[in-house]
C-alpha cells in the first residue's frame, strides 16, 4: 500500500528535480532588438551609457534584478540601433518576446565568412591604362569615400594600403585606430584611417579571449584581401609566385578604408563571425561616418527582423551608407542564396578572361587543360599516375575518404614518385596537395566532382598540380583504369588572357530563387569572384596550414566574398561621382546596365557551361563604365522599403520601433508594386499587373520598350512610351504579364527602356517558386 511516506518523498524528488532543471537550465546568447534610437545633434558618451543603464533596467523586469541583468548583458547598442545581447534561458527569451516594446528576440548566430586582372576585364582598361572617359578617372579614383570592411581585419602593413598620394583625412571621419592587446603595433595612416574590433559574442563561446583575439589586425587572410580589392591602393609588380603579373588596386583605389574585424577562428569548436558583433560593428560604423560598407559574409536566410546583419544594414542605409553584400557560395543548389534584403546589393561571383593554365599530358597523348599555382616538376618526364582509391591504405575502411585524399587514409608507399589524383570532396583543396606531398607523390592531380563541374580554381599547392574539370576527369578516370602502365605528366602553370567564354558562372556561387521574400529576385548582379588577386596577411601562410612556411604579400581567392567587394569599390566610385544619387539608384543604375552575354557574345553560361539565368546572375555581370550614365533609375526611398516590410506582413507597431515613429500601413500595399529593377512573379495564372516609376538621372529624351518573353507569356506595357524633359522628373508605367497555361517551370522574360543612346534593362522572372 502506498503510504504518506512515499507520498512525502516523492513530492521532494518532483520539487527537487524541477529546481535542479531551473538551476541548470542552459542559458544562450540571445540578441534583443528594440528598434532605433532617437539621439539628438549633441550626443555625449553620457547618453550612451544611459542608453545601456536603460538596458539593464528593461531586463531586470524580468530576471528580478538590476544585478543579475547587468551579469546577463554583454553587449548594448547604443548609437542608432536600439538593443542588447544577452545570456538567456529559452524560457527568458519567450518572455522578453512577448513584451510590446520589443521588435524581436532571437539567437545570436554564427556567419561564415563567404587584383590585379579583374579591373583591367570590368573597366575594359589596357595594360592598366585608365581611360580619361572611364568611371575610375571621372569619379577620380573614389577620392575620399570612406568604405568599410566587415571581416577578419587587416595587415596595415600590406602595400595596398600605402598612404602614398594621400592627403588629410576627411575631417568627417570620427573612427578610430585601436591598437589592440594582442602586443603588436599596428598603425593606421591616410590611407587605412580606422581599425576596430569586435568579439564580445565570440567571447561568449571562447571564454578567456587570448590576447590574440584582442586586435583589428588580420591573422587569416581575408579581411586583407576583400579590404585591399574595393579600396586598395596602387601596387606595380603584384603577383601570386610570380604568376598574374601586373599593378593590383582596389575598385576605389583613392577612398579611405577602415577594417571592423568581426570574424574570428575557430577554438573550441566555436568560430565565425556573430550576429551580436555584426551589429554593434555596423552600429558603430554609422557613427564612424562610413559611406559604403562591403560584407562579405552570411549565413542561413532567415526574416528579416529576425536576421543581425538585415537589421544593422537596415540602420545603415537609414544613414545613407550602401551595403553591399556576399550572395553565398553554395551553389549550384537552387535557393540558397543570403543576405536577400532589398536594402542590400546581393553579388553572385562569375569568372574574368585570365586564366593560370596547367595542362596535364597523357603518354596516350591526350591533354586536358587545368589550373594552378605551383611549381614544375622535378623532371620533364612522363610519371606513373594513380588514383587515390588505388593508394587506399590496408587499415583504411572508407573507400569515400581514401579518394578524396582525407589524411590518414592512403598508402605512402604506393604512392611515392608518382603523380596522386585526388578528387575533391569535404577536405580543403590544398589540404589534398599537402597529403600528397607528405607521401612522397612527384605531383597531383585535383578532380572535381559532379558539383564542382567545370568551376577550376588555381591554388599555391605544395607539390606540382593542377586541378580539371569533372568531364576531363572521367577522360582521366578511363584511361587510367584501361592501362597497365598509367603515364602522364603536369606542365607549369602559365598566365593566359582574354580567354573565351567569360564571364561565365562559377558554380559555387549560391542561387535564387529567394527563400525569404519570393516576390523579390536575388542575387542581384555578379562579379569577379574566382581566382582575384588581392593583399594577403603575412601571419599564415598561402595555404593556410601550419606546415606551410611560405608568405606571401599577394594571394589568389575565390568566392563571393571576392565579388562582393569588386561591386563596393564601384558603388564608391559611383557615391563620388553622383553625391546626390540615393543607395536605390545606386543599385539601379548597376543592375540596369549590366551584361548578361560573354566575350563571344553568347547568353553567359553556368558552371556546367548551360545557358546561365537570372537566378546565377540577377541582372548581369556588372559594367561600371555603364553605370555611370544609366539614364534612367528605379529609385526608392525609405517610406518605399516601410511599405515593401507591410506588404510582407510586419504591422505599423513593428514599424514604429524600427524607424521610432508612427507609421500606419497602407492597407494597399503591394509587394509586387515595389520599385525594385527586377521584376518577379512567384506564382502566376492568367495574368498580373504591376506598376513601376523611372527617374531621369541623364540628359533630356524619349525612352521606348520593349520586351522578349518566351512562347506562351505575353508583356504589355501603358504607357510603352517615356518623354523627359529634365533630371529628376519621375514618370510612372504599368505592366501586364499574362500567361496562357499553367506552368510549372520558370520562366525568365526581359524589359529594356532605351532612347538610342541608353539601355535601361530589367529582368523579369515568372513562376520560379514552383519549380
Amino acid at each position: 500500500m502506498w503510504s504518506r511516506k512515499h507520498s512525502v518523498f516523492l513530492l521532494t524528488c518532483i520539487l527537487f528535480s524541477m529546481f535542479q532543471a531551473h538551476t541548470f537550465a542552459e542559458k544562450k546568447p540571445y540578441i534583443v532588438y528594440l528598434g532605433s534610437h532617437a539621439h539628438g545633434p549633441e550626443v555625449t558618451d553620457a547618453h550612451f551609457d544611459r542608453v545601456t543603464d536603460s538596458h539593464y533596467d528593461f531586463l531586470s523586469s524580468f530576471l528580478g534584478s538590476y544585478e543579475k541583468a547587468k551579469e546577463a548583458i554583454f553587449d548594448s547598442y547604443q548609437r542608432h540601433i536600439n538593443g542588447f545581447a544577452a545570456m538567456l534561458e529559452e524560457e527568458e527569451a519567450s518572455g522578453i518576446r512577448k513584451h510590446p516594446g520589443v521588435v524581436s528576440v532571437f539567437l545570436n548566430r554564427a556567419r561564415k565568412l563567404h587584383t590585379t586582372h579583374s579591373w583591367e576585364f570590368m573597366l575594359q582598361e589596357k595594360d592598366g591604362a585608365i581611360k580619361p572617359s572611364s568611371l575610375l578617372s571621372k569619379a577620380k579614383l573614389g577620392e575620399d569615400v570612406i568604405i568599410a570592411n566587415l571581416d577578419t581585419g587587416v595587415w596595415p602593413e600590406s602595400p595596398s594600403f600605402n598612404d602614398e598620394g594621400m592627403g588629410p583625412i576627411p575631417s568627417r571621419w570620427k573612427g578610430i585606430c585601436d591598437q589592440g592587446k594582442d602586443g603588436t603595433p599596428f598603425r593606421c595612416n591616410r590611407k587605412l584611417i580606422g581599425a576596430r574590433y569586435f568579439n564580445k559574442g565570440y567571447g561568449q563561446y571562447v571564454s578567456p579571449l587570448p590576447a590574440k583575439f584582442k586586435s583589428p589586425r588580420d591573422t587569416e587572410g581575408h579581411g586583407s584581401h576583400t579590404l585591399s580589392t574595393v579600396g586598395g591602393n596602387f601596387v606595380r609588380g603584384a603577383s601570386v609566385f610570380g604568376f598574374g603579373n601586373g599593378t593590383a588596386h582596389g575598385g576605389s583605389p583613392r577612398a579611405r578604408v577602415a577594417a571592423y574585424k568581426v570574424c574570428w577562428p575557430v577554438v573550441n569548436h566555436a568560430g565565425g563571425c556573430y550576429d551580436s558583433d555584426i551589429m554593434q560593428a555596423i552600429d558603430m560604423a554609422i557613427h564612424d561616418g562610413v559611406d559604403v560598407l562591403s560584407v562579405s559574409l552570411g549565413g542561413e536566410p532567415a526574416e528579416f527582423f529576425e536576421d543581425g546583419i538585415a537589421i544593422g544594414a537596415f540602420h545603415a542605409f537609414r544613414h545613407g551608407i550602401n551595403v553591399v553584400m556576399s550572395g553565398g557560395n553554395s551553389g549550384p543548389t537552387p535557393g540558397t542564396i543570403t543576405n536577400v534584403a532589398p536594402w542590400v546589393i546581393t553579388v553572385a561571383a562569375s569568372t574574368i578572361d585570365r586564366e593560370f593554365d596547367s595542362i596535364v599530358e597523357l603518354k596516350n597523348g591526350e591533354k586536358f587543360k587545368g589550373t594552378s599555382l605551383s611549381g614544375a616538376m622535378p623532371e620533364k618526364k612522363f610519371y606513373p599516375l594513380i588514383t587515390a582509391a588505388q593508394a587506399q591504405a590496408a587499415n583504411n575502411t572508407n573507400n569515400y575518404n581514401a579518394s578524396i585524399c582525407i589524411p590518414g587514409t592512403l598508402d605512402p608507399e604506393k604512392i611515392k614518385g608518382k603523380i596522386l589524383v585526388c578528387t575533391r570532396g569535404v577536405s580543403p583543396r590544398v589540404e589534398k596537395g599537402f597529403v600528397a606531398a607528405q607521401a612522397g607523390a612527384a605531383g597531383m592531380i585535383l578532380c572535381n566532382d559532379k558539383l564542382s563541374n567545370n568551376e577550376l580554381i588555381s591554388d599555391p599547392h605544395m607539390v606540382p598540380a593542377s586541378q580539371l574539370s569533372y568531364s576531363d576527369c572521367l577522360a582521366l578516370f578511363s584511361y587510367i583504369y584501361s592501362t597497365k602502365n598509367p603515364l602522364g605528366y603536369i606542365m607549369p602553370p602559365i598566365t593566359k588572357f582574354q580567354t573565351k567564354p567569360s564571364p561565365f558562372m562559377a558554380s559555387f556561387s549560391s542561387r535564387g530563387p529567394n527563400s525569404v521574400t519570393p516576390e523579390l529576385l536575388k542575387p542581384d548582379i555578379t562579379a569577379p569572384g574566382v581566382n582575384i588577386i588581392a593583399a594577403f596577411t603575412e601571419a599564415i601562410s598561402p595555404t593556410e596550414e601550419e606546415y606551410d612556411t611560405r608568405r606571401v604579400p599577394f594571394l589568389t581567392m575565390s568566392g563571393t566574398s571576392m565579388s562582393c567587394p569588386h561591386v563596393a569599390g564601384i558603388v564608391g566610385l559611383l557615391k563620388s561621382l553622383h553625391p546626390e544619387w540615393s543607395s536605390a539608384a545606386i543599385k539601379s543604375a548597376i543592375m540596369t546596365t549590366a551584361r548578361t552575354r560573354d566575350n563571344t557574345v553568347h547568353p553567359m553560361l553556368d558552371g556546367d557551361f548551360t545557358t546561365a539565368t537570372p537566378f546565377a546572375y540577377g541582372a548581369g555581370h556588372i559594367r561600371p563604365n555603364r553605370a555611370m550614365d544609366p539614364g534612367l533609375v528605379y529609385d526608392l526611398t525609405v517610406h518605399d522599403y516601410l511599405n515593401f516590410l507591410c506588404a510582407t506582413g510586419y504591422n505599423k507597431t513593428h514599424m514604429a520601433y524600427f524607424i521610432k515613429r508612427p507609421y500606419p500601413c497602407p492597407k494597399s500595399a503591394n509587394i509586387l508594386d515595389f520599385n525594385y529593377p527586377s521584376i518577379t512573379i512567384p506564382e502566376l495564372y492568367g495574368s498580373v499587373t504591376v506598376t513601376r516609376k523611372l527617374k531621369n538621372v541623364g540628359s533630356a529624351g524619349t525612352y521606348v520598350a520593349s520586351t522578349r518573353a518566351p512562347k506562351g507569356i505575353s508583356i504589355t506595357l501603358k504607357p510603352n512610351t517615356l518623354k523627359f524633359h529634365k533630371i529628376g522628373e519621375e514618370k510612372s508605367f504599368k505592366m501586364t504579364i499574362s500567361v496562357d497555361e499553367p506552368r510549372l517551370k520558370t520562366a525568365f522574360a526581359g524589359l529594356t527602356w532605351s532612347d538610342g543612346k541608353h539601355n535601361v534593362r530589367s529582368p523579369i522572372v515568372i513562376g520560379g517558386i514552383r519549380d
